[in-house]
């Protein structure tokens, strides 16, 4: 294959990504004429539909996200490996892009890289906040923060944070109206504050167990955000009862603005991993992040 060919090909990872053919020239120096047409030529090459056109926006079709899916690995692989030996110099350098949701990425990435990021000037860690489960080699991220039973087996996962408990909690103005619940079956009687996630397709359950005894509790209630912030707030305010990680209500349980229940129902279960390729040439850069990052009790 021709250099023009590779060529062509990295065009088309680009604006299959980017889902739009002016952010990927504008991304690739090149107009956006000669990026349509390139991209027409290698469809015309291969004879099927590589994109489908809108005049809002850009997506793969089927016989491209399989194109996409066995090509992008490769010129990652390729630019990581410019990557780390352009990285071999004095200070490590370079954009790492790490993809998490709100709750990991502020109890556990924020602490972390404030302390290691002065040290490191010519380090940009990019963190997009995002609640659904992302495919980081398709949208191109260097790793991804999940729990640790949802790290799929081809991934490296680090340890970054430590076991976790979630927390049933409402204010005391919620309770001078409602019963406290003994049980996760009072939780109908209860106005909960749900949260949806893209990945469930539904309202979050919430997760309870005691003696072995697993509950998946799915409550009514007036209130569904996507926030953790908003979920809490809703809470101190006496909307409803809310269920979110035992970190961010323990302040306000200690202060007497929360109270917790259900708390024998809460077990502990793994925390945060960063994961990544198994295959993925770390560069210097981002060695440094993993291992700013690694949990050390």
């Amino acid at each position: 294959m021709t250099q023009e060919n590779f060529n062509i090909l990295a065009s088309f990872v680009a604006v299959a990504r980017e889902r739009s053919f002016t952010r990927a020239a504008a991304k690739l120096g090149i107009s956006q004429s000669a990026l349509s047409q390139s991209i027409r030529g290698l469809e015309e090459r291969l004879g099927v539909r590589l994109l489908t056109r809108t005049t809002r926006s850009v997506a793969p079709t089927e016989a491209g996200q399989r194109l996409l899916a066995t090509i992008a690995p490769r010129f990652e692989e390729i630019e990581g490996a410019l990557t780390a030996l352009g990285d071999m110099r004095d200070k490590p350098a370079g954009t790492i892009r790490i993809t998490a949701g709100e709750h990991p990425a502020l109890s556990v990435l924020q602490p972390a890289l404030k302390r290691f990021l002065p040290d490191y000037p010519d380090v940009t860690v990019e963190i997009n906040v995002d609640q659904g489960l992302t495919d980081i080699v398709a949208e191109g991220y260097d790793a991804g923060v999940r729990m640790g039973e949802q790290v799929a087996k081809d991934m490296i996962a680090v340890r970054i944070g430590p076991d976790m408990r979630m927390a049933v909690v409402g204010s005391p103005a919620y309770f001078e109206k409602h019963p406290r619940p003994l049980t996760p079956q009072d939780l109908t009687g209860h106005n909960c504050i749900n949260m949806r996630l893209p990945t469930y397709g539904g309202l979050f359950p919430w997760g309870l167990e005691k003696g072995g005894r697993e509950v998946k509790v799915r409550g009514e209630g007036q209130l569904v955000f996507n926030s953790l912030g908003m979920r809490l707030h809703s809470a101190l305010d006496g909307l409803g009862l809310g269920y979110m990680p035992e970190d961010q209500t323990a302040p306000y349980v200690a202060a007497g603005r929360l109270v917790r229940v259900l708390e024998d129902w809460c077990p502990t279960f793994p925390g945060y991993h960063l994961y990544y390729p198994s295959r993925r040439q770390p560069t210097p850069a981002f060695a440094l992040v993993v291992e700013a990052l690694r949990y050390r009790r």
